[in-house]
């Protein structure tokens, strides 16, 4: 099922377009041009999947737009139209396909974020919002789906796409074309892979693996309170990454910082 309701220049269909490059190469595939930004419209998008293929085994959250402006001249309509097609519309796909992978015990998710979202970028509140909430999606689904052999992972692409509007050179965008990406990304939905809740780059031929780090951090201990004097003479040391961590889950993370208090 390729979705895509936006439009090539000549203003041909893309999913239609797409759909028809796969048959040509002896796939099957079948075009919907449904907003996936509508609970209702995205679960006949998955029905739709489902009925024509019979299955429904990979899921790849990809669906975009920009509407990039600086915090203060952004209208809150379009901050709330990029999360509503970023982050809740990979939410709504996935919602209307979940007890589908549970039944059939088996599924790949793949959601999209970005370095906006990961890291910042100026002028992206919004997408930037969007694509690190996709990760706190997965970090959380990832849990649920284990059990269910449905694996969820999150890719950051970096790619001279429509969508990019230009905005590398040319001799840069030739070096970062989207087929850089694909590898990755078919790799983190086969049945080959088995990690779950990992966030992986990739773009120009470059991979690499992105995670949420925690320093080893300071216990303020020897009083009833903690004073913000504490705070401001220590906050060196609290905000050194200096021997991190990662945590699988929140839950490992809640026991570091209480375990300690439950032996005093």
């Amino acid at each position: 099922m390729v979705n895509d309701c936006g439009t090539l220049p000549d203003g041909s269909s893309r999913a239609l377009t797409v759909t028809e490059e796969i048959r040509q190469q002896g796939g099957k595939a079948l075009a919907n041009c449904d907003s996936v930004a509508d609970r209702d419209t995205a679960e006949k998008i998955v029905t739709a999947a489902i009925n024509h293929f019979g299955r429904l085994d990979i899921i790849i959250n990809n669906a975009g737009i920009i509407r990039d402006k600086s915090f203060v001249k952004m209208s809150l309509d379009d901050f709330e139209e990029v999360l509503r097609v970023h982050l809740l519309g990979a939410v709504y796909i996935t919602k209307a396909a979940f007890p589908f992978m549970q039944n059939a015990n088996y599924g790949r998710i793949l959601l999209t974020t970005s370095a906006a979202g990961l890291y910042g970028n100026f002028g992206q509140t919004n997408y930037a919002a969007a694509k690190l909430g996709l990760v706190g999606f997965m970090n959380a689904l990832k849990i649920e789906g284990a059990k269910h052999n449905i694996a969820v992972n999150t890719i950051a692409p970096l790619a001279a796409t429509d969508m990019a509007g230009g905005t590398f050179p040319k001799e840069i965008s030739d070096k970062i074309k989207p087929e850089f990406v694909v590898p990755m990304a078919l790799y983190l939905v086969s049945n080959s892979c088995r990690v779950t809740g990992k966030i992986l780059s990739a773009g120009g031929g470059y991979y690499s693996s992105a995670q949420i780090i925690e320093g080893i951090g300071l216990r303020l201990t020897g009083s009833e309170s903690i004073t913000v004097e504490q705070i401001s003479e220590h906050f060196s040391e609290i905000i050194s990454i200096k021997d991190s961590r990662c945590y699988e889950n929140a839950s490992e993370n809640v026991l570091h910082i209480l375990s300690p208090l439950v032996k005093s």
